[in-house]
């Protein structure tokens, strides 16, 4: 009797700390690209940094103070402002999957091109979305224009 108990404990204890690839937290588990992977690694230990404490790092946001990421129709419509916000910021009104925010999110001066790219690369291939790559000189060109309708 001893031994069967034994067992069940092992298999629940190992059934419990094996990796949970379906798991939503595990975002990377989902890149198959080695080179969008080399990207996303960095990008997701920046976004954690910069941008988990109000967009969380699930990146469904804080209720109706901060929009989510995730699943946004805002965040998806344009690369191009959303490195452009990462890097300048943004105030005023805007609507999100059909909800209004209008939190100002402060500019980001300190991030470089790599780190904008590093962090687009994450979040723009996680989620269901496959952007690939997102090079420092794509986000420099971006930089250098600012997007329409900002």
């Amino acid at each position: 009797m001893m031994r069967v108990i034994t067992l069940i404990f092992v298999l629940l204890a190992a059934y419990s700390c094996a990796p949970k690839s379906s798991n939503e937290a595990n975002t990377l588990a989902g890149i198959s690209d080695p080179e969008v992977m080399k990207f996303a690694i960095t990008g997701k230990t920046l976004y954690e940094n910069y941008c988990g404490n109000c967009h969380q790092s699930d990146g469904m946001g804080l209720g109706k103070l901060i929009p989510p990421l995730k699943d946004s129709d805002y965040f998806k419509e344009s690369l191009h402002r959303s490195v452009w916000i990462m890097k300048y910021g943004q105030t005023g009104e805007i609507e999100v999957n059909g909800q209004l925010y209008n939190q100002p999110m402060p500019a980001n001066p300190q991030l470089t091109p790599l780190d904008i790219a590093q962090i687009s690369t994450y979040l723009y291939n996680i989620w269901g979305m496959e952007e690939g790559v997102i090079t420092s000189s794509d986000v420099e060109k971006l930089l250098g224009e600012r997007p329409e309708g900002y």
